[in-house]
């Protein structure tokens, strides 16, 4: 039986991992770690039994403790808590599916302690990919890939690992603005941001979709878990989610994995790997298909795209400020503060403004981060 951890339990790849769970009935959840929802981790504690649970605020904490005292199981906060859930002894995997860069001292936590790494934080790659590759490397630890086009690309590369590639089609849907132009989307809301043609996922993953800074994020976490350069990486925009991503080798071949947008599907080839397992849903019908349409990005709409590449192509501590930017950009987003077009706008002034660290440390990823939150502030 298989043993694993989830940081991020209440949030969607959170949740669909333990609908896993429950479906293939041969996984024991060690320990489940959430943000701020206490009642449906309260609900995963007594469905599923976790030796350990965190909530991040200690007041949070204190009180679930109180309402679990009539079950085996120990309740802890904050980022020592996840630090005590990444390397529990019991453990085998840890999922890692918290939004943003607190999921990068757990990450390396438990690559220290000799977990499997079920990757669901991009930011975490983002950030610190030059300290957690090699790191991994050395502790022989695996890091499987649970985003969907990364867990495509690494299924398309299953076996092939001594041909050489010649490039990475990181496929993107478009998001609910494709076609759209700059003009267009000065007056979007949240509410028509948040809704994606294709994929249910978390509010802040669906902002950046529609911005498409998702996929910016995901050249950068593909550079660092599949050892490419920047010019070998491709966006290939592909409104029908079908295939979802593909890997060209040196003599022209193109490898694609294909199936219907379901997040089970990449969660669970990383909890198995490298069985497959039955599972539910729908399956593709070719019949139905009749075409599937590939489409350049529009990088002048779109420009948070073409700034990742930037920020990756400058290295160092400049896609912790793209990211750090971001994740503040979207949350005034949601909470109405600022415009749409203002998100790549301030990750843009911070990428300009922060100051330039060529190889940053933990201590240092956070400090840009907080000097990004600080620039932001001053602006508004």
């Amino acid at each position: 039986m298989k043993k694993i951890a989830i940081l991020g339990s209440t949030g969607s790849i959170g949740t669909q991992t333990l609908e896993i769970v429950r479906e293939q009935r041969d996984i024991e959840v060690t320990a489940l770690a959430a943000g701020a929802n206490a009642a449906l981790l309260e609900e995963q504690i007594r469905e599923f039994s976790p030796k350990l649970a965190a909530l991040w605020e200690d007041g949070a904490a204190a009180s679930l403790r109180e309402r679990v005292k009539d079950l085996p199981v120990k309740v802890v906060s904050g980022m020592e808590g996840l630090l005590e859930i990444a390397t529990m002894p019991e453990a085998e995997i840890l999922v890692t599916a918290i939004v943003g860069m607190l999921g990068i001292r757990p990450t390396i936590a438990a690559i220290e302690a000799g977990k499997a790494i079920a990757l669901a934080n991009k930011e975490t790659l983002v950030t610190a990919g030059h300290l957690i590759m090699p790191l991994a490397q050395e502790k022989h630890v695996p890091i499987l890939p649970v985003d969907s086009e990364h867990s495509a690309i690494f299924q398309s590369l299953h076996g092939e690992r001594e041909n050489k590639i010649s490039k990475i089609l990181l496929t993107a849907s478009g998001g609910p603005f494709r076609g759209k132009k700059r003009a267009e989307l000065e007056m979007v809301r949240p509410e028509d941001a948040l809704k994606h043609p294709n994929w249910s996922m978390g509010r802040k993953i669906t902002i950046d979709s529609a911005t498409m800074v998702n996929k910016g994020l995901e050249v950068m976490e593909a550079k660092w878990l599949f050892g490419v350069g920047l010019e070998r990486i491709q966006v290939v925009v592909h409104p029908q989610s079908v295939i979802h991503s593909m890997v060209e080798y040196e003599d022209g071949a193109v490898i694609a994995q294909l199936g219907t947008p379901d997040m089970r599907l990449p969660i669970q080839y990383a909890l198995y790997y490298p069985e497959r397992r039955s599972l539910s849903g729908k399956r593709l019908d070719f019949f139905q298909l009749q075409s599937l349409t590939f489409e350049e990005p529009d990088l002048e709409t779109f420009w948070g795209l073409k700034l990742a590449f930037e920020a990756m192509g400058r290295g160092g501590n400049i896609p912790t400020a793209y990211n750090a930017a971001n994740e503040m950009a979207v949350s005034l987003f949601l909470e109405g503060k600022i415009q749409f077009l203002e998100i790549p706008e301030l990750i843009q002034l911070c990428m300009e403004e922060c100051s330039y660290v060529q190889r940053p440390t933990v201590e240092e990823i956070l400090r840009t981060e907080a000097e990004a939150y600080e620039l932001i502030k001053g602006r508004r």
